[in-house]
C-alpha cells in the first residue's frame, strides 16, 4: 500500500469541509490532528505538499486559512463537550432507572420524565423551570456547519449577509410567489378559474414561534426579521393557487394542541333562595374525600364540616384553601360548603381546594378557566406519602454509616 492510499483512507470525505478533488493522487497530505466523531475526521491544521519537484522548480505548499483552522478548533472542542454530556446523560439515566427499579436498557425518555415529576414534585407555575433530564442535543443549540472551505471562500452566495440562511427563506418565498402567479395568469389565459375546494386551510394550526424558526435555520433572528417572515408567509398563502405549494407553507406551521383532560363544566343550579349553586363530588387528597358547593352570589363565607375557615389551624392549609378563591378573583362573591373526612389537615385542604376549583368554572368566563387549568388548579393531585424502606430509618433518610 503507497503512503497516498494510506492518508486518504484516514481523512474521508466530509461535507462540512467540502470536496478534497483537488488533493490529486500527485500529493501527499500530512496530518497533524485528526478528530474521529460521528464517523467524520476533522483535521485543525494541516499542509499539502506535493511530491519532490525536479531540480530547477519550485516545490509548491497550500496551507489552510486561519479561519478553516479556529473552525475546526471550535468544532473539536464541541465534539469532546457533546461526548462528556452524554456520557453524564447516560449516568444520570442509569441511576435514575436503578432508583425506580426498572432495567436502564429499556428506559426512555417518557419514564424519565415521569421519574423525575416523582422523585422531584414541584409546583412551580412554569413548567420551564421545574427540574428536567433530557439528551444533550436537545437541550444544547445545534452548531452551523461551515460555510467556506479550506482556503476560507464562502459557499453560499449570501454569506455575507451575516444571516445566509434567513435570507435564502426570503428569497425562496419571493420565488414562489412569482411562481404562482405566472401560474395565475397563464390559468387566466386560458379562462380556467380557480376550484374551491383545492384552497389551502389554515385553521387548525399556527405559524411556528421565533425559537422554533431559530431553531430550524439554526441562525438568531430578530424581532424584525421574524415580522418580516411572517408577512412574506401570508402572502403566499393569500394567493388563489397556495395549494400547489402546501408542502413548503406546512413546513413552517404546527398544529394548535387540543385541550385533554379538561372535565365538563356543570351547569349551575338554583336552590329555594334563588341563588345559583354547584356541588362537586368525589373531591380526593390522598386519604381524605368530600364534596363541596359553591353558591353565587355571596359574601365569601366558608364552611367546612360546619365550621369556618378555622377549622384549619395552621395557615398553610388555610392558604391552600382561599388560593382558587383569590386566583379566581371570587373571594367575595361566593360562599362555600364542604364536607369532608378522612386524612389530614394537608389532604383535606387540598381535597376541598380541588373542589372549590372545579365548581368555579361554573361561574368564570372561559378565559379565567384557561389560566385556572394552566396553573394547575383543575388537576388532580394523585400524590401520595412514600412508604419507609427496610434497611432505612425513612423513606428516603438513611442511618448515619459508621466505619466501626
Amino acid at each position: 500500500m503507497s503512503i497516498n492510499t494510506l492518508i486518504f483512507r484516514v481523512l474521508p470525505r466530509n461535507p462540512v469541509l467540502g470536496s478534497w478533488k483537488h488533493l490529486g493522487g500527485s500529493q501527499l497530505g500530512c496530518l497533524t490532528n485528526v478528530l474521529n466523531s460521528n464517523s467524520n475526521a476533522y483535521a485543525t491544521s494541516f499542509t499539502v505538499t506535493s511530491r519532490p519537484a525536479p531540480a530547477g522548480e519550485k516545490q509548491q505548499t497550500k496551507t489552510v486559512s486561519k479561519v478553516m483552522q479556529a473552525y475546526l478548533e471550535r468544532a473539536k472542542e464541541h465534539d469532546e463537550f457533546m461526548k462528556v454530556k452524554d456520557e453524564e446523560f447516560r449516568i444520570g439515566k442509569r441511576h435514575l432507572a436503578n432508583m425506580m427499579g426498572e432495567d436502564p436498557e429499556t428506559f426512555t425518555q417518557q419514564d424519565i420524565d415521569n421519574a423525575i415529576a416523582y422523585l422531584f414534585p414541584s409546583g412551580l407555575y412554569d413548567s420551564r423551570a421545574r427540574p428536567f433530564m433530557k439528551p444533550p442535543e436537545e437541550v444544547f443549540p445545534q452548531r452551523k456547519a461551515a460555510e467556506f472551505d479550506e482556503s476560507g471562500r464562502p459557499h453560499h452566495s449570501m454569506f455575507y449577509t451575516g444571516k445566509p440562511n434567513y435570507y435564502q427563506l426570503l428569497y425562496e418565498i419571493v420565488e414562489h410567489i412569482n411562481q404562482s402567479n405566472s401560474f395565475e395568469d397563464r390559468m387566466i389565459r386560458q379562462q380556467k378559474t380557480v376550484d374551491p375546494a383545492l384552497q389551502l386551510s389554515m385553521s387548525g394550526a399556527q405559524w411556528v414561534s421565533k425559537d422554533d424558526l431559530e431553531n430550524i435555520l439554526v441562525e438568531t433572528i430578530g424581532d424584525l426579521d421574524y415580522q418580516n417572515f411572517i408577512t412574506a408567509m401570508e402572502r403566499l398563502c393569500s394567493l388563489p393557487y397556495s395549494y400547489r405549494l402546501k408542502d413548503f407553507i406546512m413546513k413552517y406551521r404546527k398544529p394548535l394542541l387540543a385541550r385533554t383532560n379538561v372535565y365538563e363544566i356543570a351547569k349551575p343550579k338554583y336552590d329555594t333562595d334563588g341563588r345559583m349553586y354547584v356541588t362537586t363530588y368525589e373531591c380526593l387528597r390522598k386519604s381524605a374525600r368530600g364534596d363541596v358547593t359553591v353558591r353565587s352570589p355571596g359574601s365569601g363565607k366558608i364552611s367546612i364540616n360546619g365550621k369556618d375557615i378555622l377549622y384549619f389551624r395552621d395557615i398553610q392549609p388555610r392558604e391552600q384553601l382561599l388560593f382558587p378563591l383569590l386566583f379566581a378573583r371570587m373571594n367575595d362573591k361566593v360562599d362555600v360548603e364542604a364536607n369532608v373526612e378522612g386524612g389530614g389537615p394537608s389532604g383535606q385542604a387540598g381535597a376541598v381546594r380541588w373542589g372549590i376549583a372545579m365548581c368555579l368554572r361554573s361561574f368564570v368566563d372561559a378565559e379565567t378557566v384557561e389560566r385556572m387549568r394552566l396553573a394547575g388548579l383543575l388537576q388532580r393531585d394523585y400524590r401520595r406519602r412514600e412508604r419507609k424502606k427496610p434497611g432505612q430509618a425513612k423513606a428516603r433518610k438513611k442511618f448515619t454509616w459508621q466505619k466501626r
